[in-house]
């Protein structure tokens, strides 16, 4: 049980350093958005490849940091009976919702996604405006990373289930923890 533990702690660090690296892409996103803008409105000068980097930053940031959201509950749920479900209640739905949805889901994305990023690699595609930026086949590339962090960031919330059912609760890793177990969130004196 140590092991897988581990395992999972070694899942979370790495989406953790990931997602932490690749938030920064929001700033730059922002200054080449801002850039382009004051470009345009001000001195009447555009540059297709800075449109397409914004573009493209916005698409590399968000793959690359969907598994650092999964690790940090940052995901949209309907968490109607979710939250206040005690610790087991939620372990349970995690491993389900894990093997029925989220890794046949990636399971899919990959499949399906990597003759399609292959092809981009065979020709070193770019992009397709005139002018735009070279390596499209790069931002494809996040498509797979996607795909597998978001899976691997799954087996660890597995592991966190399994070890929370099967009574090992002391060893899920800090960074997946469940919160503590509480009753329904209802105001003080709210019946």
């Amino acid at each position: 049980m140590r092991f897988i533990a581990g395992l999972a702690a070694v899942i979370c660090a790495v989406n953790l350093v990931i997602g932490k690296t690749f938030a920064w892409l929001s700033l730059a996103i922002v200054a080449v958005c801002f850039t382009v803008v004051v470009q345009r409105y001000l001195f009447a000068i555009s540059h297709v490849w800075m449109q397409d980097l914004y573009i493209w930053l916005n698409g590399a940031m968000f793959t690359a940091v969907a598994g650092f959201a999964l690790l940090r509950d940052d995901h949209v749920r309907v968490d109607i009976f979710y939250r206040p479900a005690k610790m087991r209640t939620k372990a349970l739905s995690d491993l389900l919702g894990v093997f029925l949805f989220l890794l046949p889901f990636t399971w899919v994305v990959y499949t399906y996604s990597m003759p399609f990023v292959q092809r981009a690699w065979g020709y070193h595609e770019a992009s397709a405006n005139v002018g735009g930026m070279p390596g499209l086949f790069i931002l494809k590339t996040f498509i797979i990373a996607f795909a597998v962090m978001i899976s691997l960031q799954g087996v660890a919330m597995a592991i966190r289930s399994i070890l929370v059912l099967s009574g090992n609760a002391a060893l899920v890793p800090k960074s997946i923890q469940y919160g503590p177990d509480r009753g329904p969130d209802h105001p003080q004196g709210a019946v």
